[in-house]
């Protein structure tokens, strides 16, 4: 397959800076109608808007059930307060010993290295996260270091944020050399969107350092819908993939958006052919102000049933849900009832 050409000259950067941050603006260019606004602005006033162009020009226009749509456009369901769903639904704050670092998991560490977003998913379970308390500054990262030089039980570290990716090239160096610099760490992990939503991030300074690094480097992107990958999606996890860097996806389940099989297999598909792993399948996370996404347990095992039953197991994402306090993720089965009934083969 012959590589595809590139032919915007605006870097990654510009794209970012002008992502569009106004409800109005976004209902405008995407032709959608004037009784969305009240309740765009309402859900923006929580939490704010923002689409980069990249992902915009994915959104079907004059469609609001659009799956792409659903999961940046503020709503007004958003104001409503609904019991059991909270500001930290994974109890973070109690494993933040450090500003900029949660260690929950006894072997690897994750570490808020920014505040920022490419785009703001109205799921978001850190959408009330204390960014301003965790920022890392020149302290606070020799802070960081002392502590993951003193605790020789961790083997990885995970970038996060935000998504660690706003972050500049120049500065992802300088704290990947340091993290070299820790003889008992063995793996880098980096959860972002950025490739996805302005795959132009992924800029060959990125790729040669991830290349180079002694790390073994994992990328895990967060993709929900099929319609997010499109040419430059795939162009960029190609880039990444020839530097055998490990491409990963893990997708929450999303009421109105991806909640159903037949999409989540084209998604598992598509994913694959663009050389990216289906991961993890998450329960949604009960944050506050996002609660009509979620789906019930059992619905979620019969849909993961429903996928069992006609993928092979390399592409079946492991369904999941994260209970705070628990040493690790913890898996869910699929409904026996659905596995029975389809003679399943892996």
């Amino acid at each position: 397959m012959q590589p595809i050409s590139i032919t915007s000259v605006r870097s990654w950067q510009d794209e970012l800076r002008e992502s569009i941050t106004d409800p109005a603006q976004l209902l405008k260019r995407l032709a959608l109608p004037d009784d969305l606004l009240d309740g765009a602005i309402a859900g923006d006033a929580l939490f704010d808007l923002r689409v980069p162009e990249p992902y915009l020009s994915r959104i079907e226009k004059g469609n609001p059930r659009d799956p792409l749509l659903l999961q940046v456009l503020p709503q007004q369901q958003e104001t409503q307060q609904l019991p059991g769903y909270t500001t930290d639904p994974l109890e973070e704050n109690a494993s933040n010993p450090l500003p900029g670092l949660i260690h929950k998991y006894t072997h690897r560490v994750l570490l808020i290295l920014s505040g920022a977003c490419a785009i703001n998913c109205r799921y978001c379970f850190r959408r009330h996260f204390a960014y301003q308390d965790n920022q890392l500054g020149r302290e606070q990262w020799q802070a960081i270091l002392k502590y993951l030089q003193e605790h020789t039980e961790v083997e990885e570290v995970i970038f996060s944020g935000g998504d660690p990716l706003a972050t500049p090239d120049s500065r992802l160096h300088r704290m990947i050399s340091d993290l070299e610099k820790i003889p008992h760490l063995e793996r880098l992990r980096i959860h972002t969107r950025l490739p996805v939503v302005i795959p132009s991030r992924v800029t060959p300074a990125l790729v040669s350092m991830l290349a180079s690094t002694r790390l073994s480097t994992v990328i895990v992107l967060h993709i929900n819908h099929p319609n997010e990958i499109d040419e430059e999606v795939n162009h960029a996890a190609n880039q990444l993939k020839q530097q055998n860097i490990t491409l990963l996806n893990q997708s929450v389940l999303l009421r109105g958006i991806n909640d159903n099989a037949t999409v989540q297999k084209t998604l598992s598909k598509t994913l694959f052919a663009a050389g990216i792993l289906p991961y993890y399948l998450f329960l949604f996370d009960p944050v506050a102000g996002a609660g009509h996404f979620d789906i019930p347990e059992t619905e979620a095992r019969r849909l993961a049933a429903d996928m069992q039953a006609s993928l092979p197991g390399y592409l079946m994402p492991r369904l999941a849900v994260e209970i705070p306090g628990k040493a690790s993720k913890t898996l869910l089965t699929p409904l026996d009832d659905i596995q029975k009934s389809s003679g399943v083969i892996s």
